[in-house]
């Protein structure tokens, strides 16, 4: 997403979505317009080397963070947001409600609640990706996956390991979300695609950081019955260009997203998502049939959220036997 939205100060440097400042002022300003309210300072004195590339949704935002001095922000509350910090080089100090703690790069990320205030120490060489996740928005999707209210905020540990298997998995959506917004006809250009990653990023968050409700939505769980399942192959049958997400798919059903999970793999031999992606391949294949090259290959593929036409020609030609050219080339003879 362009940040052209944004006032920028004088002195502050910006190429494509990248913004630059050395002023410290300045950079307050930015991350208080991305992010807070807050207050910056230099402990040892010297200019920032400040960059800031984000982007931003109704659901979160995410910022490519760095900068270059030995900062120290004081922020208060956010109250209506939580704020994840994935360290990715060197290193920062975190303090919130009386616990302290570090970052480390790529082995240790840090989760600051809504309610109260705290403080983050960046080395000269820190770079973070920061995320801001709307309070109502990331407690539904925790509901949705529990299939039960959430009541109060989500009490997320300070610190987190991101070199496990979820906490990698974490890094690797924030990763693809990046790359895939940044990229020219990526999926920006898909609301539908779009909105899926955000919620496997929402996903993953939950997965990763431990909360009160982590034992709960880890633990093995007994397969949703049949019938549920039925419900939700239906509603994927009829509305395929709806934001299926593994959230949503369990609120239908019911249950909670393990249950859903295993219940479809049972019912289906395939999880959720790749029968999504299976129905919505049946429908780019009807309509490149039925409009026998009048419209695009891409144009078709994008519509059903395949931003990316190298993995769906991949997907394509291993459900169908043929390319989507193929397709099209027989479908004019």
């Amino acid at each position: 997403m362009s940040t052209s939205h944004l006032y920028l100060p004088p002195g502050v440097k910006r190429s494509s979505s990248l913004i630059k400042t050395h002023d410290l002022d300045e950079a307050q300003a930015l991350i208080t317009r991305v992010y807070i309210p807050h207050t910056l300072r230099s402990r040892d004195g010297y200019p920032l080397d400040f960059k800031l590339n984000f982007l931003q949704s109704h659901q979160l935002t995410l910022g490519h963070l760095n900068y270059g001095a030995d900062a120290e922000l004081l922020v208060p509350a956010m109250e209506t947001n939580y704020h994840i910090n994935l360290t990715l080089k060197g290193s920062t100090a975190v303090s919130q409600a009386g616990n302290t703690g570090s970052t480390v790069a790529l082995r240790r990320g840090v989760a600051f609640g809504p309610l109260h205030d705290f403080t983050v120490r960046w080395s000269p060489e820190a770079i973070q990706y920061a995320i801001k996740l709307p309070r109502p928005i990331l407690e539904e999707h925790l509901a949705a996956l529990l299939n039960h209210p959430v009541d109060g905020v989500i009490d997320f540990s300070l610190v987190f390991d991101l070199a496990s298997p979820a906490g990698q998995n974490l890094l690797s959506a924030v990763n693809f979300l990046r790359a895939e917004l940044s990229r020219p006809g990526g999926l920006s250009a898909s609301p539908m695609a779009r909105g899926q990653l955000e919620s496997f990023v929402m996903t993953q968050v939950l997965f990763a950081v431990p909360h009160r409700f982590t034992d709960e939505l880890t633990t093995p769980t007994k397969p949703a019955n049949r019938s549920r399942i039925r419900d939700v192959i239906d509603h994927i049958d009829s509305h395929p260009e709806a934001d299926l997400t593994m959230a949503s798919m369990a609120q239908l059903a019911g249950v909670s997203a393990r249950a859903m999970q295993k219940g479809f793999v049972a019912a289906v031999g395939m999880p959720p998502m790749a029968y999504v992606r299976k129905v919505r391949l049946e429908r780019v294949r009807a309509e490149l049939i039925s409009t026998a090259g009048a419209r695009s290959i891409t144009d078709i593929a994008s519509h059903w959220g395949f931003t990316h036409l190298s993995r769906f020609s991949a997907y394509y030609k291993k459900q169908f036997g043929e390319s989507p050219s193929e397709t099209v080339r027989k479908a004019l003879s």
